[in-house]
């Protein structure tokens, strides 16, 4: 036999504009914005963020852990715990050592980092918490996830910058394509709004300045967009072989068919100004999916609002579907939640399949002026009513590692499970 399918089953989401699937598609169908002024930045170039706000870690953890845990844990615990009831997952009618964790972060526990680091300076090393370092590496949300669970699944995080969540998602398909799982919590998390992160954004210029508007600061592919704004949460995604799925009559929200990776070898922040790596990680989703570029209907982009990666990636989203591209749909979520890093690529694909079932494509706000080289349809300002049987969700991290998925509608449980058996 070849390869397992691979679909989704269960979805879950800390975001800017809700906690919460629910919440959280609500909110990108009506375009809102999560973007807020930050007092503690106001001496920074950039004093803006989106940032995850009424999120209570005790809603979903024991008291206990939560101090255990950075804020990036928290969120991803959190997600994980909405994405296994929205599968009807009962974990304990599973066999634990079949179950993996894959949940990718960029950074990880920085705000630990930096509280811990002031307790050093300012009180000495013994007022250092014994739970630094279990607080602050990568890995954390999903070793806390399997340790929640008793899962003894493959156990692993990506930390490849704003490719991780992707990466993860990605990395859980293979898993369970070679049957060395049944069922893989996957996605990303990250907690990066904090002043040393901050420090070194704006030091890089790479954050929007419009600090006196901060609903239109974000705005991929527009002409005036002037930088990303930082956003905060988590997406995480219950991913099973269709077989698991249909012997236990899981709901199924799409099928993952697609995942391709590549390097730009190019620059340690810039993008490939030609685009190759971005071309080559879509190409090679689609080849791994078996489709032609014409069959896409929708892109979720990574879009990010800066100068570079806009245009750069519309170069290869041009070059990958040649005349076709003009005809798809592309938003970027981005514009509404800002840029999570690690967990972009989670909670972007989350709305990439609620697009799928719902039939409706979020739109790219504060889409004002037309750039002549972004010149596709992002699905400006408000959302549109589109039937999707195939998209696919990139993202661009730095150092130049690239990720896409690809994702389908699924068919009717009975013809799946019909040519599943054949």
């Amino acid at each position: 036999m070849g390869n397992k399918r691979v679909v989704v089953t269960g979805i879950g989401a800390v975001t800017p504009i809700g906690i919460g699937a629910s919440d959280y598609w609500e909110s990108l169908k009506k375009g809102k914005n999560g973007a807020r002024f930050i007092e503690r930045f106001r001496e920074f170039s950039t004093s803006i963020a989106a940032t995850v706000d009424h999120f209570e870690p005790q809603d979903f953890m024991e008291k206990r852990d939560i101090k255990k845990m950075d804020r990036f844990t928290h969120f991803a615990v959190a997600a994980a715990q909405m994405a296994l009831e929205d599968a009807m997952l009962d974990l304990e009618k599973e066999d634990k050592e079949r179950v993996g964790v894959i949940v990718g972060s960029g950074i990880g526990g920085l705000d630990t980092i930096e509280k811990q680091f002031k307790i050093l300076l300012d009180k000495g090393p013994r007022r250092v918490s014994p739970f630094l370092v279990p607080m602050l590496i990568a890995n954390m949300a999903s070793g806390h996830i399997s340790i929640i669970y008793g899962l003894r699944g493959p156990n692993n995080t990506p930390v490849t910058a704003c490719a991780s969540g992707t990466h993860a998602i990605g990395d859980a398909f293979r898993i369970l394509q070679r049957k060395e799982a049944d069922i893989v919590i996957a996605g990303g998390a990250e907690a990066p709004v904090t002043s040393i992160a901050f420090a070194g954004f704006c030091a890089a210029r790479a954050m929007s300045t419009r600090n006196d508007e901060p609903e239109k600061a974000s705005r991929p592919f527009d002409l005036k967009r002037d930088g990303f704004v930082m956003g905060e949460g988590a997406g995480v995604l219950i991913l099973e072989t269709l077989e698991h799925a249909l012997s236990r009559k899981a709901p199924i929200y799409a099928e993952i068919v697609g995942y391709g990776m590549s390097g730009d070898g190019y620059h340690v922040t810039a993008p490939d100004p030609e685009g190759q790596g971005a071309f080559l990680c879509m190409q090679r989703a689609l080849d791994d999916a078996g489709l032609a570029p014409e069959s896409v209907d929708y892109i979720n982009a990574h879009g990010t609002s800066t100068d570079y990666n806009d245009k750069i990636e519309t170069m290869a989203i041009k070059r990958l579907l040649g005349e076709h591209a003009y005809n798809i749909a592309i938003s970027s979520t981005k514009s509404m939640i800002g840029h999570l890093l690690g967990a972009a690529g989670g909670v972007e694909m989350v709305a990439t399949i609620l697009s799928i079932k719902h039939g409706v494509i979020p739109p790219t706000i504060n889409y004002e002026y037309e750039d002549p080289e972004c010149d596709l349809n992002y699905v400006p300002n408000e959302s549109l009513e589109r039937n999707i049987k195939v998209a696919m969700s990139n993202s661009f991290g730095f150092g130049g590692t690239n990720a896409c998925l690809v994702v389908k509608k699924v068919e009717d449980v009975e013809t799946m499970e019909k040519n599943d058996r054949q």
